[in-house]
């Protein structure tokens, strides 16, 4: 669009140009009369030369050699004029728009060059034939003056354009940088989210499995109607107790939580209810406020700690701690082995990842978490560090031993 805007400048006013030189007939001089002929020639090459401008801008292909050959005809045909007499040295105004054009179109330092070359093929027939004729000062020095603005002109006028270009190229890009980010925050969201679902339904299924194995033995050896009805009714709360725990997982990463002790707190009393076993629960320090990550890696591995010692040591007790540090807080569930136990924890057998995915789950916030036999006991133990804003934030001291609450449904580590 702007193209067709610029040509139909260019032709406008050449014709312009052209009724001007027919309205102003020549008298019968002979200076005037030659002056008329270099005027009609310089008109006739500069409408050629048009011609042919166009026509490197409908092929581009051929502009960039052929455009500085074009400019500079033009611009000495043009240049030609300003020396002869009549309206007819108006065509120097094509002159002008030939070193617009060089200055806007050429790329230095390559085709400064080519530049040079459009400003002198304008400059030079004026200072060579204007002394021939007698040309004024003001022709030989305004002329090549009027030349020499129009290619600073053209000059200003690609370095807006270049701007322009970086400044669209930059704002394409950050919007690309833009689109990523919030791809990547889409995909962070969906994993975190899967995550937290994953161990939820890992954990609440695992123990439901076991409460159904529990009823499968009392029917199949004991013949014990009672309590594997029990057991099943037990294994019928668990399922809703599940799903419930699922709709506070998906809350739970968009809304604040209750703290991280007292969701401690609830995961035991429930544990201990559940698995008629003795489980305890100490805090020590200074209590101080977790990011929400933080508090629900170790939420979920204490669950899963739980869970392992239900199925690998049943009916063992089992004590929960967590510890305030000075830079960091450390949880740690410790469980008796039976004579019966495997020697150690394997993986949660639920179909999740285990203790091996609440490493890496702590892993990714610079945490670690240990688990493995002392003695006749198994620790598992996560700790991470406490941010410098978390430490200067307004904190409580921690009761030791925590009260018990009221049950709360364990969440789930798969």
């Amino acid at each position: 669009m702007t193209i067709r805007l610029f040509w139909l400048m260019r032709l406008t006013g050449f014709t312009v140009v052209g009724i001007l030189a027919l309205l102003n007939p020549p008298d019968h001089v002979p200076d005037q009369l030659l002056d008329r002929v270099i005027q009609i020639a310089c008109f006739s090459v500069v409408g050629v030369a048009l011609v042919a401008w166009l026509l490197l801008d409908e092929f581009p292909r051929y502009r960039r050699r052929g455009l500085p050959i074009v400019l500079c005809v033009i611009a000495a045909a043009s240049g030609l004029t300003a020396v002869t007499a009549g309206s007819g040295q108006s065509l120097v105004a094509f002159a002008a728009v030939a070193a617009v054009s060089a200055g806007a179109d050429f790329d230095p330092p390559s085709d400064i060059a080519a530049t040079v070359a459009v400003v002198a093929a304008g400059v030079l027939p004026i200072w060579i034939a204007g002394p021939l004729v007698g040309s004024g000062l003001g022709t030989l020095a305004g002329y090549p003056l009027l030349i020499a603005a129009c290619t600073s002109l053209g000059r200003n006028r690609r370095s807006y354009r270049v701007q322009a270009e970086q400044s669209a190229a930059l704002l394409e890009q950050y919007e690309r940088l833009r689109a990523e980010q919030r791809r990547a925050d889409v995909l962070d969201e969906r994993t975190r989210i899967a995550r937290e679902i994953h161990d939820v339904l890992a954990h609440s299924l695992g123990a439901l499995g076991i409460q159904i194995q529990a009823a499968k033995a009392m029917l199949t050896d004991h013949r014990d109607i009672d309590r594997a009805v029990e057991a099943l009714s037990t294994a019928q709360r668990m399922a809703a107790d599940g799903l419930t725990e699922t709709r506070r997982a998906v809350h739970a990463l968009r809304v604040d939580t209750l703290s991280l002790a007292a969701e401690l707190d609830g995961v035991v009393n429930t544990h201990r209810q559940r698995y008629q076993v003795p489980v305890t629960f100490e805090t020590s320090g200074v209590v101080r406020p977790l990011p929400p990550d933080a508090s629900l890696a170790l939420l979920r591995a204490a669950q899963e700690a739980l869970v392992n010692a239900a199925k690998h040591a049943s009916g063992e007790g089992i004590e929960v701690r967590l510890d305030y540090g000075e830079r960091d807080v450390r949880l740690t569930v410790v469980n008796h082995l039976n004579g019966t136990a495997a020697a150690v924890h394997g993986p949660s057998s639920a179909g999740g990842y285990g203790l091996t995915g609440m490493r890496e789950r702590l892993r990714l916030l610079n945490g670690t978490l240990l688990a493995g036999r002392r003695g006749e006991e198994w620790a598992v133990t996560a700790e991470l560090p406490i941010a410098s804003q978390s430490m200067d934030a307004e904190s409580v001291p921690a009761s030791s031993p925590a009260s018990p609450t009221s049950p709360a449904s364990p969440g789930a580590a798969g």
